[in-house]
């Protein structure tokens, strides 16, 4: 077995996707601890310079498959290639981003291969493995980390039996970093019909219709958001408020979205986005492990909360405790008052 593979996705503008230059940088590190090599497969039509991307985050080798058959993204072609291609490299490690793509295509890769997968990890690390029951030993596996049952544990699942060792990880989960800006590597082009036939291709796409999203929380930079804590849907105009206020958008937990107060595109954890801002206002917040997996890298957190032994608590640099009918409505009031 040898190297990490990343599948890397291409948008719709033909630019590598954010999640996997995020896992690009993660891989680098892994292959570093492990003295392996980064490579990335990269499958489309018409692909044109995006190595000048892909080498600054420690890429070593780059996997082309470019033909027109293979735009848009469609399942079979694109499972014919990644498999093909790792039965042939056989890869240490695969990662794959959890978006759309990603979540159909890396367990048909994982069933071709009879490997096991793990989704949505939000950490991945190297370690050692010992199997009391088999009295066996374990070196260098890959640590798949992710909530489970509802959020309430946090799993560290390894697969010390099969190769590669593949995982999905969301994105936002993973910080994008340049490991060297005049990094070079190698370029390899695939040969895209001795992975697939015709049957491949049996499915042909006719018509696309895309919507553009809504709204771009995961790029914002202040974000207000409430839990099931705020009440109802009417309450969540006071984060409205503050939100507009401050230039920043507003954010959910998977409660509150469940609870019909506000729409899914803005909830925030495990089963929503992740996101970095440089402020985070939670609002009737627990905390719980799920939410907190798509948070906690915020820059600073402000708390405000009735339950002052909140989960949440422990992670936010201020805490206010209160109700966010009184303080929500204080904080507007005096931000217009101190604000030029």
């Amino acid at each position: 077995m040898k190297n990490i593979f990343v599948y890397c996705e291409v948008t719709e503008e033909g630019h590598v996707a954010d999640v996997s230059l995020e896992l690009l940088s993660k891989g680098k590190k892994l292959a570093t601890t492990l003295g392996l090599q980064l490579e990335a497969l990269v499958i489309g039509s018409d692909l044109k310079d995006l190595e000048k991307t892909l080498y600054p985050y420690g890429v070593d080798v780059i996997h082309y498959a470019n033909d027109k058959s293979l735009f848009p993204y469609s399942t079979l072609p694109h499972a014919a290639i990644t498999a093909g291609l790792f039965k042939q490299e056989q890869p240490e490690i695969v990662l794959f981003g959890a978006t759309s793509v990603g979540r159909d295509l890396a367990p048909r890769v994982a069933s071709k291969l009879a490997v096991g997968l793990t989704a949505d990890c939000t950490s991945l690390e190297i370690g050692d493995h010992e199997d009391a029951k088999n009295k066996k030993s374990y070196k260098n596996l890959l640590y798949q980390i992710r909530p489970a049952f509802g959020g309430n544990i946090i799993a560290t699942i390894v697969n010390p039996e099969t190769r590669p060792q593949m995982a999905t990880v969301r994105e936002g989960v993973m910080k994008k970093e340049i490991f060297k800006d005049d990094y070079k590597g190698v370029l390899k082009n695939i040969d895209v019909k001795a992975f697939t036939s015709d049957i491949d291709f049996v499915c042909e796409i006719i018509d696309r219709h895309i919507e553009a999203p809504k709204v771009n929380i995961k790029g914002a930079q202040i974000i207000v958001s409430g839990g099931y804590g705020v009440g109802s849907r009417e309450n969540f105009k006071l984060l409205y408020d503050l939100a507009e206020l401050l230039g920043g958008e507003v954010g959910a937990t998977r409660a509150a979205v469940d609870g019909g107060f506000i729409e899914h595109e803005r909830q925030i954890g495990q089963t929503g986005v992740t996101v970095r801002p440089k402020l985070y206002i939670a609002c009737g917040i627990s905390g719980s492990v799920q939410h907190r997996a798509g948070m906690d890298q915020s820059s600073k957190i402000i708390s405000i909360n009735i339950d002052k032994d909140a989960p949440l608590n422990a992670i936010a640099d201020y805490v206010i405790t209160g109700s966010l009918h009184e303080v929500l409505p204080k904080m507007v009031k005096y931000y217009k008052q101190h604000s030029k």
